[in-house]
C-alpha cells in the first residue's frame, strides 16, 4: 500500500482549502447511507452489523494468533490501563500519543496526510523501540475501541483462543472453523447475564455457519450430499433449544462432524486442510468490511487513524481465513473510502481523493485478471460509484461551483475511471467493436453536455416563471433576449470554472459546453423564428441578442480549439449559424416592402381624390404629394430607428423601393394632362386666297361679330376639371417640389450612415435615379402641356380662332394679348418660382407657334396684302413685350432665342408677289433636283417653319390676297379657293 500515499489525515480538507469560519462552508448535499446500494449484495440472513463485526474481530484475533511469535496471553485490565493509548476515545483532533516510524505510508498512498501529533510523537516522548515493543498490544487494542468491542467480550475470545491453542498445539487457525471452536468453549456461565446473552452469542455464530456454509459456501453445494440438511436441522433445532456445548456432549459432536464435512470440501473432491467456513462471497466482504471500517476514528466517522498502516497490517493476516487477496483488498477498501465519504455528508474531499487513488490500483488489477467473481464484483462496485458519480456530473452544476471545484475534479475522475474500466476491462464487447473508443472523453462529454441542458433549462424556466409573475407589468426586454444574456453569462462562467477541470478528460471541454448551449438556444429561437410575421422591437432584440450571443459563444470555441488536432472543426459543425443577421434582413426587407405597398395603396387611393386645388395651402401644393413626402420621411426615420447593425447595407433596397413609389406618384400626376400634341390643332388643305371685297364683308357681317362676342375664359374655363390651367400649375409645382426633397432625403441619408461607407456618396448619388427622371420629365411635359393648352385650347377663340379673321387691321392681337396675360398671372402666381420661367418660356413657345399657325395654316378665312405686313410685325412685337414685360419677364436672349423662326419668315409679308414666286420656284428646284423642271410638286407639310422650305413660301402665297399669287396657285397646283 506504501506506493499509493500522497496525502495528510483526513480532518475536511487541506488547509490550503479551508475558509474562514465566518463564512458558510459550501459542501455537495447530504446522501445517507440509504442512497447507496451496497455493491456486495445481501447476505439473506439476518446478520446484524454488530454481529459480523464482533465475528470479524474474532477472526482478526483468531488470525494473529497464526503469526505471533509467542502465545497469544491474556492481559487484564489493570495491566492495559498503563498501556493503552491515551487518546482512544480522544477529541476529533486525534492526537494521539502512539509512535510509528511507518505510519504516514499509507495514508500517503491514499492521498492523506499526517496530523501534527505524530510528528511530536517522533521528536519527544517514547522513544521509537519503546512503541515497538508495544505495538502489538497497543494497535489490537486500538482496533477493538475502533470496532466498539467490549472488554469483556475481547477477554472471553482470547481466553477462548487460549484454550483452544492448549487443546490443538500447532494447529493453524485456517485449518479450522472458529465458530465451532468457539461454541464449544463457553457455556452460559461465562456470559454477564448468563442465558440470555449466551443464547445470543450462540444464535450469532450458529447464523454465520449457516451464512459461510449453506447460503454462501466457497465450495459449491452438492445437491446428493446430506450434510447441508442435517446442518440445517440442527441450526432449527437450536431455535428452540440451545445446543448443549460440552466437549463430550452428542450435539456438539454431530454439529462438528457436518460443520467439518462442509468446511473442508475443496473443488476437486479432495479432503483440504484450509477450512471453508468465511471465504464465500459474499460473507467474506461483508466480514472485511467490518474491519477495514475500523480504520476510521470512532470518534470522527470522516478521519482516518494514524495507525491505519498498523492496522491494516493486522487486518492481512486475516485474507487466508477470508479468501482475501490484494485485489479483493483494493476493491473493498475503495468501497469503504468512498461509502464513508458519502455517508458523512461529503465534506472531507481526501475521502474521495483516497478513493481515486485506490481506484487507480483497481483499474491495475482488473486488466490482469480473469477471476470471474472478482470480474462480478468488481462490475457492482464501480456500477454503484459510477451512478453516484454520474447522478451529480450529468448536473454537475447544481452540485459544484468555484469553492468546491477540488471536489468536482475527484468526483469526474471517480465517474471517468469507473466507466473506463467497466467497459474496457469488464465489458467483453469492448474489444470486439469499441477499440478505438475514448471512454474518459466519451464519459465527460456526456456530463457537458447533461448539465448544460439541465443549466439551460433551468435558465428558461426561471425566466418564464418571472414572466408569468410579472403579467401585466412592462417588460423592457422580450424573454429570449434576456435568455441570450445569460446564456452568454452561463458560457463564460462554464470556460472559467469547469472547464479547467474537464479539459483534462476532453480536450475540447469549453467548446462542447458552448456547442450544446448553441443548440438549445437555436432550439427555441428557430421556433421564435417561425412565428415572427413582421418587424417588430421584440423581434429586432432577440435577433440582435443571439447574433451577440453566438459571436460569444463561437469565440469561446476557437479559443478552445486552439491546440486541438482537429482545430475545433468538429465542434463548429455542432454550431450551425442562426443567421440572424440574414433573418434580420429578411424581415427588414418585408417591413420596407409592407411599408411601401402601403404606401403605394395610399398614393392609388388619395390620387383619385386629388382636385389639385391652389387654394389648397398656400404654398400651391397637392396635399397628398405633402403627405406622401411625409410618409417618405416618417420611414427613413423609422428605418433608422431600428435597432440593426446594417443601415448602409440595407439602404439601397429601401431607397429602390421608395423610388419606385414615388415614381408611381409621378406618373399618376401627369397622366392625362396630355403634350403639346395634344393641343395644336389639325392644320387645314391648302386653299388659295379669294380676291375681292365681297368675302371679306361677308366674314365681316358675320363671323367676326359672331368672334367678338365670346367672353374670356381664364379663371372659369375647366373650373372643376382636373386637368385646368390652374390644375396644371399646381401639378408643375408639386412635381418641382418631390425633385427638390429628393435632394433633402438623400442629405439626411448621408447624415444618418455618416462614414459607415466610404462610397456612400457615389451610391446615393444613383438613388431615386426614377423618380428623379420622372419628375424631371413630368416637369417638362407639364409645363408643355399647360402652355400649349392656354394657348390653344383656354385662348383659342382669341388667337387661332380669332387673330386676322377677315380685315387684319380690325381683328388685332390686342384680345388674345390680353387675356394671356391674365393666364399669365395664374401661372406666376401658382407655378414654384423654380419651375415659373419654364413654364412662361413654354407658353411664349406656343404663343409664336400659335402665331406662325395663324400666318402659315390659318385656312381659307384669312388673307394678308402686302400693306398688312406692318400690322403683323407690329402685332409681333406686341407679343415678345409682353413677355419682356420691360425687362421683368423673360430674359431677352430667350425671347430672341425662340422668336428667331418668326421673325425669320415675317419678312416674306414685305415681298412682292412675283419675288415670292421665283423663290418658292428656286426653293422647289434645290429640294427635289431636275424633276421639278417639267412640274414643281407640291412640297409635303414638314412643319419646320423657314423663309427657304418651299412649304412655308408656298403657304405664304396661298395667303397672298393678289391676282397674280391666284393664278399661280391655280395654274401650278389647281388649289380651291375654300375647303
Amino acid at each position: 500500500m506504501a506506493h499509493m500515499l500522497k496525502k495528510d489525515r483526513v480532518t475536511g480538507g487541506s488547509r490550503k482549502y479551508q475558509r474562514e469560519p465566518s463564512k458558510p462552508e459550501t459542501v455537495m448535499p447530504i446522501y445517507t447511507q440509504t442512497g447507496l446500494v451496497s455493491p456486495f449484495g445481501e447476505l439473506g440472513l439476518n446478520l446484524t452489523d454488530s454481529e459480523l463485526r464482533e465475528t470479524a474481530y474474532e477472526i482478526l484475533v483468531g488470525a494473529c494468533r497464526n503469526t505471533s511469535g509467542k502465545p497469544l496471553t491474556y492481559i487484564p485490565q489493570s495491566e492495559k490501563t498503563d498501556r493503552a493509548p491515551a487518546t482512544l476515545t480522544a477529541s476529533p483532533s486525534l492526537q494521539r500519543s502512539l509512535t510509528s516510524t511507518a505510519a504516514s505510508r499509507v495514508k500517503k498512498a491514499l492521498g492523506l496526510k499526517s496530523s501534527p501529533s505524530s510528528k511530536r510523537r517522533a521528536d519527544g516522548g517514547e522513544s521509537v523501540s519503546e512503541g515497538k515493543t508495544k505495538r502489538s498490544v497497543t494497535v489490537g487494542e486500538m482496533i477493538r475501541i475502533q470496532m466498539r468491542v467490549s472488554e469483556q467480550t475481547d477477554s472471553r475470545i482470547r481466553r477462548a483462543l487460549l484454550r483452544v491453542a492448549a487443546g490443538q498445539l500447532g494447529r493453524r487457525m485456517e485449518t479450522m472453523v472458529l465458530p465451532l471452536e468457539l461454541l464449544q468453549q463457553f457455556k452460559a456461565s461465562d456470559f454477564p447475564n448468563q442465558q440470555q446473552e449466551f443464547e445470543a452469542w450462540q444464535r450469532r455464530n450458529l447464523k454465520v455457519l449457516e451464512a459461510g456454509l449453506l447460503l454462501h459456501p466457497c465450495v459449491p453445494l452438492d445437491k446428493t450430499d446430506s450434510a447441508p440438511k442435517r446442518l440445517r436441522m440442527i441450526i432449527q433445532a437450536s431455535l428452540e433449544k440451545p445446543i448443549e456445548t460440552g466437549k463430550n456432549s452428542e450435539s456438539m459432536q454431530a454439529l462438528r462432524s457436518v460443520v467439518m464435512s462442509l468446511s473442508c470440501r475443496s473443488f476437486d473432491g479432495s479432503v483440504s486442510d484450509t477450512c471453508h467456513w468465511a471465504d464465500g462471497y459474499p460473507l467474506n466482504l461483508k466480514l472485511y468490511q467490518m474491519l477495514l471500517e475500523s480504520c476510521f476514528d470512532v470518534n470522527d466517522d470522516t478521519s482516518v487513524i494514524e495507525e491505519v498502516d498498523e492496522v491494516l497490517e493486522l487486518i492481512k493476516k486475516t485474507w487466508e481465513i477470508l479468501g482475501i487477496n490484494q485485489m479483493l483488498h483494493n476493491l473493498c477498501f475503495l468501497w469503504i473510502l468512498f461509502h464513508r465519504f458519502v455517508t458523512t455528508g461529503q465534506v472531507e474531499s481526501d475521502l474521495l481523493l483516497a478513493s481515486n487513488n485506490l481506484l487507480v490500483e483497481v483499474e491495475k488489477d482488473a486488466r490482469t485478471t480473469v477471476d470471474s467473481v472478482y470480474s462480478k464484483i468488481l462490475s457492482s462496485t464501480l456500477s454503484s460509484i459510477m451512478g453516484w458519480a454520474e447522478k451529480r456530473l450529468l448536473s454537475y452544476r447544481d452540485i459544484f461551483d468555484s469553492d468546491n471545484i477540488e471536489s468536482m475534479q475527484n468526483v469526474v475522475s471517480l465517474g471517468v475511471l469507473s466507466a473506463k474500466i467497466l467497459v474496457e476491462d469488464v465489458s467483453h464487447n469492448y474489444h470486439k467493436k469499441r477499440k478505438d473508443t475514448d471512454v474518459a472523453r466519451d464519459r465527460v462529454d456526456s456530463y457537458i453536455r447533461s448539465s448544460l441542458r439541465n443549466a439551460f433549462a433551468q435558465k428558461l424556466e426561471k425566466l418564464k416563471s418571472s414572466q408569468r409573475s410579472s403579467k401585466g407589468k412592462k417588460n423592457n426586454l422580450p424573454l429570449l433576449a434576456i435568455l441570450a444574456q445569460d446564456i452568454s453569462e452561463l458560457a463564460f462562467s462554464e470556460k472559467a470554472v469547469y472547464s479547467p477541470v474537464l479539459k483534462g478528460w476532453h480536450p475540447l471541454a469549453a467548446g462542447v459546453s458552448v456547442a450544446t448551449l448553441h443548440s438549445c438556444y437555436g432550439n427555441e429561437l428557430k421556433q421564435f423564428v417561425a412565428g415572427i410575421s413582421e418587424l417588430t422591437p421584440d423581434a429586432l432584440q432577440v435577433l440582435r441578442a443571439a447574433d451577440k450571443l453566438e459571436k460569444d459563444l463561437v469565440q469561446i470555441a476557437v479559443e478552445d480549439a486552439v491546440n486541438s488536432d482537429d482545430g475545433g472543426k468538429s465542434v463548429i459543425r455542432e454550431m450551425p449559424p442562426y443567421e440572424a443577421e440574414a433573418v434580420i434582413v429578411t424581415l427588414v426587407k418585408d417591413w420596407i416592402k409592407t411599408r411601401v405597398d402601403r404606401l403605394k395603396e395610399w398614393v392609388d387611393r388619395n390620387l383619385q381624390l386629388e382636385v389639385w386645388n391652389p387654394q389648397a395651402n398656400k404654398e400651391h401644393f397637392a396635399p397628398s404629394a405633402i403627405e406622401v413626402l411625409r410618409i417618405i420621411d416618417d420611414t427613413l426615420e423609422a428605418f433608422f430607428l431600428l435597432p440593426i447593425p446594417m443601415h448602409s447595407v440595407l439602404i439601397p433596397d429601401l431607397m429602390k423601393a421608395l423610388d419606385r413609389c414615388l415614381q408611381h406618384y409621378v406618373s399618376k400626376a401627369k397622366s392625362g394632362c396630355g403634350s403639346r400634341s395634344s393641343f395644336i390643332p389639325t392644320l387645314p388643305s391648302m386653299t388659295r386666297c379669294s380676291t375681292g371685297s365681297k368675302f371679306h364683308g361677308v366674314f365681316k357681317k358675320k363671323d367676326k361679330s359672331h368672334l367678338t362676342q365670346r367672353k374670356s375664359q381664364v379663371g372659369t374655363t375647366n373650373g372643376d376639371d382636373l386637368f385646368g390651367v390652374p390644375q396644371l400649375c399646381v401639378r408643375i409645382s408639386t412635381l418641382q417640389l418631390i425633385r427638390l426633397e429628393l435632394g433633402v432625403f438623400k442629405k439626411r441619408i448621408v447624415a444618418h450612415l455618416g462614414n459607415a461607407e466610404s462610397d456612400i456618396a457615389d451610391r446615393l448619388g444613383k438613388m431615386f435615379e426614377l423618380s428623379e427622371s420622372a419628375c424631371m420629365e413630368g416637369v417638362l411635359q407639364l409645363c408643355e402641356a399647360t402652355a400649349y393648352k392656354v394657348i390653344f385650347h383656354e385662348l383659342s377663340h382669341a388667337l387661332w380662332d380669332g387673330l386676322y379673321i377677315g380685315e387684319v387691321s380690325s381683328s388685332r392681337i390686342e384680345p388674345f394679348l390680353q387675356e394671356l396675360e391674365q393666364y399669365l398671372e395664374v401661372i406666376s402666381s401658382t407655378v414654384h418660382d423654380r419651375a415659373r420661367t419654364r413654364v412662361i418660356t413654354d407658353v411664349m413657345k406656343a404663343s409664336f407657334d400659335c402665331f406662325l399657325l395663324v400666318l402659315l395654316a390659318g385656312g381659307p378665312s384669312r388673307a394678308f396684302t402686302l400693306q398688312d405686313s406692318d400690322i403683323i410685325e407690329e402685332d409681333f412685337k406686341f407679343l415678345t413685350d409682353l413677355f419682356w414685360s420691360n425687362g421683368d419677364g423673360l430674359p431677352s436672349e430667350i425671347i430672341d432665342k425662340f422668336s428667331k423662326v418668326v421673325k425669320s419668315i415675317l419678312p416674306l409679308y414685305h415681298t412682292d408677289t412675283e419675288s415670292l414666286i421665283e423663290q418658292f420656284k428656286r426653293a422647289t428646284l434645290e429640294n427635289f433636283g431636275s424633276s421639278a423642271k417639267s412640274k414643281l410638286p407640291l412640297p409635303p407639310t414638314s412643319g419646320q417653319w423657314s423663309p427657304n422650305e418651299p412649304n412655308t413660301l408656298l403657304r405664304v402665297l396661298c395667303y397672298r390676297n393678289d391676282e397674280a399669287a391666284a393664278k399661280f396657285l391655280k395654274k401650278t397646283y389647281n388649289l380651291p379657293k375654300k375647303l
